[in-house]
């Protein structure tokens, strides 16, 4: 396996921890967007956030290459796949399930994808097999994925609107990486990454405008909409870059950072409670699972 440059690193770990201050944004967004509980509003919002995500990636790839990326017909298959898992699919639920749960619940929920990714690459890629280590830290991982699940108190706090929606977002987010590592790999990550968020966030954006969905604009909200453009230009531009020059079970090791960094800035931006003894415990074990499969893969 190649092994990661101190910059891939540095990438890796600036990326998730991207990623993690998504939740609470999001969150907000509902808040100042006055988003009410209509599911179609909170798609709209979703897919307006990716479609100006693509145009500002598109943007930059036409500033850099002189040119705008096109993707090959042999690839369009591939690429549309990656547009209507990764992003259309993916974000569906994410956005309606985080609604519906704590942002510090839905971060570490979130991390399942990397107990999935682990399980998937194992039936898919011949280096990354499944061995003791992996399968150890993969079933401490979805302990602490339980817990969390139900870290509200009893077997009934569990939503299947709520942490359901996002292991769904989490299972479609792991396809999407398949995906995304072999159609990056025929037309480069900057190029697919503006087609999977144009046409991703067009599809979402069609879907929230034919349920009706509305959303209030207001300068705060505003604020919120362009720092959540940037995490997506940015940190998905980056990943797809990461993806293409390295094996997905290699930076998953740096996933961990998601649930940490999503649960303490939740506390931070959203004043939730992290300190019941369920979400310390649900965060450990999620944090230790994806180390542990990782170990000794990164130097």
């Amino acid at each position: 396996m190649k092994s990661m440059s101190l910059k891939a690193v540095i990438a890796a770990i600036f990326c998730n921890l991207l990623f993690g201050s998504a939740f609470p944004m999001i969150k907000l967004g509902y808040e100042y967007f006055s988003i009410s509980e209509s599911v179609f509003s909170k798609i709209l919002y979703a897919g307006i956030r990716f479609f100006i995500s693509g145009i500002a990636v598109a943007a930059f790839a036409f500033a850099t290459k002189k040119k705008f990326p096109t993707v090959s017909k042999k690839n369009s298959l591939r690429v549309f796949a990656l547009a209507l898992t990764y992003t259309f699919l993916q974000y569906i639920f994410f956005y309606v399930g985080l609604s519906n749960t704590s942002g510090a619940v839905g971060s570490i929920v979130n991390s399942s994808s990397v107990f999935m990714a682990v399980i998937a690459a194992h039936f898919i890629y011949k280096d990354d097999k499944l061995d003791a280590k992996k399968s150890l830290g993969s079933l401490i991982g979805f302990i602490g994925v339980t817990v969390a699940c139900f870290a509200k108190g009893g077997f009934d706090s569990f939503s299947l609107s709520g942490e359901g929606f996002v292991l769904l977002a989490s299972l479609f987010y792991v396809i999407g990486s398949i995906v995304n590592k072999s159609s990056a790999q025929i037309d480069g990550s900057l190029t697919v990454s503006v087609y999977n968020l144009l046409i991703g966030g067009a599809l979402l954006i069609a879907v929230g405008i034919l349920g009706h969905g509305k959303i209030t604009v207001t300068p705060l909200g505003v604020l919120i909409l362009l720092y959540l453009v940037c995490v997506s230009a940015i940190g998905f531009t980056l990943w797809s870059s990461l993806l293409k020059k390295y094996p997905i079970g290699k930076l998953s090791v740096y996933s961990f950072i998601i649930p940490v960094s999503g649960s303490v800035l939740s506390a931070v931006f959203l004043g939730e409670s992290i300190l019941s003894w369920r979400y310390i415990i649900a965060l450990l074990l999620v944090a230790a699972g994806i180390i542990i499969v990782n170990h000794g893969k990164a130097k």
